[in-house]
């Protein structure tokens, strides 16, 4: 997200702005950071959306099989300490983790959006006050207070998972947000729009954040990797719901049963893996967009020779 420097008239000029949904599709089947996290994200996608597909597993849960089975045709990543099969919980947690990835971060870019574009539209003492607002957030220590805020409303509690990652994710994409649109506030566009008469809300809403497609896309899927490495790191130490099917749980009890120690690596090294693939595709995704909205950073591809 950083790459996309606020002030960078490349990222708001016509032939840079995506104006459809196809012209997005479009850009990044033409980009190959982007093909690839775009696949990697479709199938984590079909896997929390319809599991059955992949495990006939119905009840990851239920400890059903022999303890502790070494990998096999059966079971293809062995079965716990509670004789649950790990690749049917690797797949059911595929659902609530990405859940959470998205939830919290559609969430927190509605936030950075509305505070930051807000905030460099008004200008004077609204921006101030937003901008304090901001900086006060930014330079709070963020892991120790969402261990903190998790703690004592109740971390077991999804949506309070959710919640803490909101409050905590929002601010850096502000910042940027808030740059790009002080960039865009002087433009004839807007002048237009303000000796037309128009509202606040209308020229925020319909002139502004247009031009901003790609930068609100990237800072999304950069909310999205923060709360999804977030999240997995409070279910690991505990916060989270120990019966519920998510990889951070699955790495906690993992570590609680000394899985490694006991021969179980499947069961750390696979939901480890997942969350690693999953932050890929968002950075991919991420990068790409940052490519896609600012042509001064596409890699330069040399001519053949003829």
């Amino acid at each position: 997200m950083s790459a996309i420097a606020a002030g960078t008239d490349a990222a708001v000029t016509p032939a840079a702005r995506p104006r459809t949904g196809r012209g997005i599709v479009r850009a990044v089947l033409g980009n190959r950071k982007a093909l690839v996290g775009a696949i990697m994200l479709a199938i984590f996608v079909l896997a929390a959306v319809v599991p059955q597909l992949f495990t006939p597993v119905a009840d990851a849960n239920n400890g059903q099989f022999e303890l502790m089975l070494p990998p096999s045709a059966e079971h293809l990543l062995g079965t716990t300490a509670f004789g649950q099969d790990i690749w049917a919980q690797l797949v059911w947690s595929t659902r609530q983790s990405l859940l959470i990835a998205v939830i919290a971060g559609a969430l927190a870019s509605v936030l950075s959006i509305i505070v930051g574009v807000s905030a460099a539209y008004l200008g004077g003492i609204g921006d101030d006050l937003l901008s304090l607002l901001t900086d006060v957030f930014l330079v709070i220590p963020a892991f120790p207070l969402i261990i903190v805020i998790a703690a004592y409303a109740g971390g077991g509690n999804l949506i309070v998972v959710i919640g803490v990652l909101v409050v905590t994710g929002w601010s850096y994409g502000a910042r940027q947000l808030r740059a790009q649109a002080m960039s865009l506030r002087n433009r004839d566009f807007l002048e237009a729009a303000r000796v037309r008469g128009e509202r606040r809300s209308y020229v925020i809403i319909f002139e502004i954040l247009p031009t901003m497609i790609s930068l609100i896309a990237a800072n999304f899927l950069g909310a999205a990797l923060y709360a999804l490495l977030t999240s997995a790191g409070l279910q690991f130490i505990g916060l989270g719901d120990p019966s519920s099917l998510s990889w951070g749980t699955m790495l906690h009890w993992a570590q609680s049963n000394e899985a490694l120690q006991t021969g179980q690596q499947w069961w750390v090294i696979a939901p480890g893996l997942c969350i690693a693939l999953l932050g890929a595709a968002f950075a991919l995704l991420n990068y790409a967009f940052d490519e896609i909205s600012n042509p001064a950073l596409r890699p330069v591809r040399r001519r053949r020779a003829r």
